[in-house]
């Protein structure tokens, strides 16, 4: 079993551009070129968890994240282990989308969903989000969890599960925190 970095998509990877799938409007965050490629070189599986309630709201149809996926990876420079995405959103227009999920975020759905799927460690694997449903998708999983305080998170409403194991400003500083954890993937620390 692997362990893996479980990865937000709007606001971690990219930055934030609610609800865009347009690859023309999509641009690296700071850090995040050299800080999944040291992730990627230290043997981590990469993997890309994303709520993507736009397609429960109506905003653009489900056939538009493979597109954005694609140029997304192209954009990374390192293979991905895996892509899972959430279309769903209680308060959604389009009824075959509009349910509360296991799957959305703070539900720990698509990283249980990786785990088995890519034979993933979840308790040596972590979360690097921008905001604390991210964060608290991550505890619930059982993985350790770097919260990027890029000025994201609004609400702030920290409980145990919801407050992270560590906080960086930029993504090459969250790759720093987990590096210094773990001097090879096998053990790493809490």
């Amino acid at each position: 079993m692997l362990p893996a970095i479980f990865l937000d998509k709007d606001g971690t990877l990219l930055e934030d551009v609610p609800y865009n799938v347009d690859p023309a409007h999509m641009r690296l965050g700071a850090g995040v070129a050299t800080g999944v490629r040291r992730l990627h070189e230290a043997g981590f599986a990469l993997v890309v968890v994303t709520n993507q309630s736009g397609v429960a709201r109506g905003y653009f149809p489900e056939s538009a994240i493979a597109p954005m996926e694609r140029h997304l990876r192209h954009l990374l420079g390192v293979p991905l282990a895996g892509f899972y995405y959430c279309p769903h959103h209680p308060a959604g227009t389009v009824a075959r989308y509009a349910f509360r999920c296991r799957c959305r975020k703070p539900e720990p759905g698509m990283l249980r969903r990786a785990a088995a799927e890519l034979n993933l460690d979840l308790e040596r694997s972590w979360l690097v989000g921008d905001i604390l449903n991210d964060v608290e998708a991550g505890w619930r999983a059982g993985c350790r969890t770097v919260l990027l305080d890029n000025g994201n998170e609004t609400e702030w409403i920290l409980t145990p599960g919801r407050s992270p194991h560590h906080t960086a400003a930029t993504f090459d500083q969250a790759a720093d925190v987990i590096l210094q954890h773990c001097s090879s993937p096998l053990p790493c620390k809490p």
